[in-house]
C-alpha cells in the first residue's frame, strides 16, 4: 500500500512545500506535479472546480505516486467523505473554529474505530496503489488531516483544536485571519498585530506536536517561515503562477498592458 510522504515529513520535523490548484485542469495538474514540488492541493471551497475534474486529477497525481489533497467546500462530513472516497490522500478542512469542529472533522476523516467515516466508493484504494480490503484496514494511518485556523476565534482557541487527537498539520490561511481580525471601522490589522496571532499559532502547533502550516505568496516569504519553523507550506496556485509569469514577460518586453493582482492566490 502507497504510504504518504508528506505525512512522514512532518511527523519528522521536516518542510513540506506545495501549492494550489485552482483551475481544474487535469493537464495543469499533470506538469504541476513534475515540478518538483511536495504536493498538490485541489482548492474546491474557492473555485469552480467540479467532482469529477478533481478526480481525474486525483488519479493524474496517484499514476506516479505523488501526493494529492483537496480543500473541501466546509466543514461537513459529507464533503470529507466525497473527497476521500474518490482517492484524495488528505483533506484540508477550512474555518475550524472551535475543539468541537475539530473533533468533526478528524472523525469525518478515519475509519471506525478512530472515526465515524462510512464504508463505501470504487476508485480510492487505486490511488493507494492497493486493494479495497487492505485500503480500509490500513489507510487510516496514511491520510493526512489538516485544519485550518483562519479566524481570529481559532486563535483565541489554538490549544483547545490543536489539541485533538488525530491532526497532522494546521494550516493558516492569512487573507480569512486578517479579515477577521479587522475593526469595526473595517480596518485591516496592524502588521505587528497580525504577526502576534501568527506567532501564537506557531507556538500552539509546536507545544501540541501538530506541524504548523500557513499560505505563502511567493517563494521568499515560503523561506522565511520555514526558517522559522512553519512546515506545511503552499506557495501560491498554478493561477497564479500562469499570472506571474505572463506579468513578468509583458513587462520585459516593455508593454504598458501587464496586470498585477488579478489573482492573490
Amino acid at each position: 500500500m502507497w504510504q504518504n510522504p508528506v505525512k512522514k515529513a512532518l511527523k519528522e520535523g521536516k518542510a513540506s512545500v506545495g501549492t494550489w490548484l485552482s483551475l481544474g485542469n487535469v493537464a495543469a495538474a499533470r506538469f504541476m506535479a513534475r515540478t518538483g514540488f511536495d504536493w498538490l492541493n485541489v482548492d474546491i471551497e474557492h473555485s469552480m472546480v467540479g467532482i469529477e475534474n478533481t478526480v481525474n486529477i486525483f488519479a493524474t497525481c496517484a499514476d506516479i505516486g505523488f501526493p494529492c489533497f483537496a480543500r473541501v467546500p466546509s466543514n461537513r462530513h459529507d464533503h470529507i467523505k466525497r473527497v476521500l472516497d474518490n482517492g484524495a490522500h488528505g483533506v484540508v478542512v477550512p474555518m475550524v473554529n472551535s475543539r468541537e469542529e475539530a473533533v468533526s472533522a478528524v472523525a469525518a476523516m478515519h475509519y471506525p474505530p478512530l472515526g465515524n467515516r462510512s464504508v463505501g466508493g470504487g476508485v480510492h484504494a487505486l490511488n493507494f496503489h492497493t486493494t479495497a480490503t487492505e485500503y480500509y484496514a490500513k489507510v487510516n494511518q496514511e491520510l493526512l488531516v489538516v485544519l485550518q485556523c483562519e479566524h481570529i476565534l481559532a486563535v483565541e482557541n489554538a490549544d483547545n483544536i490543536f489539541s485533538v487527537p488525530g491532526i497532522d498539520a494546521i494550516f493558516v490561511g492569512p487573507n480569512d485571519l486578517a479579515a477577521s481580525m479587522r475593526t469595526k471601522e473595517g480596518t485591516l490589522p496592524a502588521p505587528k498585530a497580525f504577526e502576534e496571532a501568527l506567532q501564537h499559532i506557531l507556538k500552539s502547533c509546536q507545544k501540541n506536536k501538530v506541524a504548523p502550516g500557513i499560505h505563502c505568496g511567493t517563494a521568499e516569504e515560503a523561506r522565511r517561515r520555514i526558517d522559522e519553523g512553519w512546515q506545511f507550506i503552499a506557495i501560491a496556485s498554478e493561477l497564479k503562477m500562469m499570472l506571474d509569469g505572463a506579468k513578468s514577460t509583458l513587462t520585459q518586453l516593455g508593454s504598458q498592458r501587464a496586470k498585477s493582482d488579478l489573482a492573490r492566490y
